[in-house]
């Protein structure tokens, strides 16, 4: 009976030490992806802020700008790529919206972002823009990959159009959360005018017809949670001028918009919860699982070696008792 036993044991054994790798190595990369319909909004604000009043083209403080950033998963675009891609694929609609303090649109800029579910390198396939012009992402653009490296990474801005390098500057901790610290700095470029202006009537081409240009540049900060990927918060110190041209009445600069962007505090609560119930997840099959799997098929690969030890002991001649003896 104990040779039985510890032959399934050993099977066992066998098993729980061949599914650890298996559940980390194989099942992970496949099982961690975006869902292709995901919803997500994000509120940021920045207080304090520089707005160009576009009455009277002068730069005014004000006590807050809104910005509000939406992403909506696009599952019939998903699947269509997906035909042709070969792989997992999301499909994200963005929005990012601006608002000033009255409530007015100061700015809206759509985007179409597709990326690999698993990876969330870029996918390029048609419809891939960003306000209606076509796009050929690089690198990354709203999330990092899972298992988050402490490198640097190439990261897409949405302004320029362009690719530029976000540096790892070290490990933090942001709210209870062990999360790598990023940080881009994009350059002063100038950048097209938004499809949709702020004025009723003036157009892109309107603007362009007097000479006057936009500029950007931004310093752009992430917290990012290493093992799902995901930014626990971000901020940005924003700044936008319109130079030259007629429409400036001669002067040879004006601020558009000035402005440190921080993400509002209800948010940053919703995200930090969301991100630590994610973060679970992928532990257990990481760490958690894979090594308790690995453990418990040490466990069981001794406890069979014990009894097929004991099976195999001599055992003791048994003692004849004494007859009586008669007469």
């Amino acid at each position: 009976m104990r040779r039985k036993t510890s032959l399934v044991l050993l099977a066992l054994a066998v098993f729980f030490a061949a599914l650890s790798p298996l559940l980390r190595w194989y099942a992970f990369p496949r099982l961690a992806k975006i869902p292709a319909n995901q919803y997500q909004d994000m509120v940021l604000e920045a207080k304090d802020a520089t707005l160009l009043d576009y009455g009277t083209m002068t730069a005014k403080k004000v006590p807050k700008v809104t910005i509000v950033q939406t992403l909506k998963g696009d599952v019939a675009a998903s699947e269509k790529i997906e035909k042709t891609a070969g792989r997992d694929v999301v499909v994200w609609d963005g929005l990012s919206y601006v608002q000033g303090p009255d409530g007015r649109m100061v700015s809206e800029i759509p985007e179409r972002y597709i990326f690999d579910a698993h990876s969330q390198a870029p996918v390029h396939a048609p419809g891939e823009m960003v306000d209606g012009d076509p796009v050929k992402r690089t690198g990354i653009e709203f999330k990092w990959p899972f298992l988050t490296e402490k490198r640097d990474y190439e990261y897409f801005d949405a302004q320029t159009r362009t690719t530029n390098p976000i540096h790892y500057e070290g490990t933090r901790t942001f709210r209870g959360v062990p999360v790598y610290y990023f940080e881009q700095t994009v350059p002063w470029t100038q950048v097209p005018f938004p499809k949709t202006m702020p004025v009723k009537g003036i157009t892109p081409e309107t603007v362009a017809k007097t000479g006057t240009t936009r500029w950007y540049t931004t310093v752009r900060r992430f917290w990012v949670e290493p093992l799902t990927g995901a930014p626990v918060y971000g901020e940005e110190i924003h700044k936008e001028e319109l130079r030259g041209g007629t429409l400036l009445g001669g002067r040879e600069k004006v601020t558009a918009f000035a402005g440190h962007v921080k993400m509002r505090e209800d948010y940053i609560e919703h995200t930090v919860d969301l991100v630590k119930s994610n973060r679970l997840l992928v532990l257990l099959m990481t760490s958690y699982l894979p090594w308790g799997f690995a453990t418990l098929g040490v466990l069981l690969l001794l406890l069979a070696l014990w009894l097929e030890a004991r099976s195999r002991r001599p055992h003791p001649a048994k003692v004849r008792e004494p007859e009586p003896v008669t007469a």
